[in-house]
């Protein structure tokens, strides 16, 4: 993968760069705030991009939401020495695709990277059970939002989770015009407060929101 690396430790920075390029990741670059991290992640368009929470100028989170909704398409991997809770799930609110904390075990944080690069959440086993606890029946509140979304938004967060993540595939499943998928999907985001396709997808697959959801492409619009 083509990586870029944010944070603000240059320590920290040769260490990873270092693992990160004995296996074979390309490290395209280093930055040593949350606006470097902009800057550099919008001209060089990396895969992804290892990021601090704790940054200066722009704070990482701020960043990742950023990124997130700028470029979807690249990953954002959270690597960060903050154990808050609310910090984690601000995180894969914002678009994050995985979240560690640093003291985190090499063979540990490369399974997680690989899985962020397959399209998985990279989540260590403990982090993923405060997220899944969180968003799911634990937490009466987490389910509002869910019920607000219609039928036909169901329909598109089912065909996603089934792969299909492009304007138009989801419009030729569904034989409707790209513009009202573009509809939906802003629907969907807004009622579920988050900012990518990537953060539904995940949300959706946490949930079990769509597990064996029919998808009847004669329904209305």
């Amino acid at each position: 993968m083509r990586i870029v690396i944010a944070d603000d430790h240059p320590l920290f920075r040769d260490g990873i760069r270092s693992l990160l390029e004995a296996r074979g990741h390309e490290v395209l670059a280093e930055a040593n705030n949350g606006q470097e991290a902009l800057e550099l992640t919008r001209r060089l368009q990396p895969d992804l991009v290892l990021m601090d929470l704790g940054m200066p100028v722009i704070d990482g989170l701020t960043a990742t939401r950023i990124i997130s909704s700028e470029m979807p398409q690249i990953k954002i991997f959270v690597v960060t020495v903050s154990e808050e809770d609310d910090d984690l799930y601000d995180a894969i609110k914002s678009g994050a695709a995985g979240y560690v904390i640093k003291n985190v075990r090499s063979e540990l944080f490369f399974e997680l990277l690989d899985d962020v690069a397959q399209g998985k959440q990279g989540l260590p086993p403990a982090l993923a059970d405060k997220v899944l606890s969180e968003y799911s029946g634990d937490n009466p509140e987490a389910h509002e939002p869910h019920r607000e979304l219609t039928k036909r938004e169901l329909d598109v967060l089912a065909l996603m989770v089934a792969g299909l993540t492009s304007t138009r595939e989801l419009a030729d499943q569904l034989v409707i015009s790209e513009n009202t998928v573009k509809y939906h999907l802003r629907n969907i985001l807004d009622k579920l407060h988050l900012h990518n396709r990537a953060a539904v997808v995940a949300h959706a697959v946490r949930h079990g929101l769509v597990q064996s959801r029919p998808v009847d492409a004669d329904d209305e619009s």
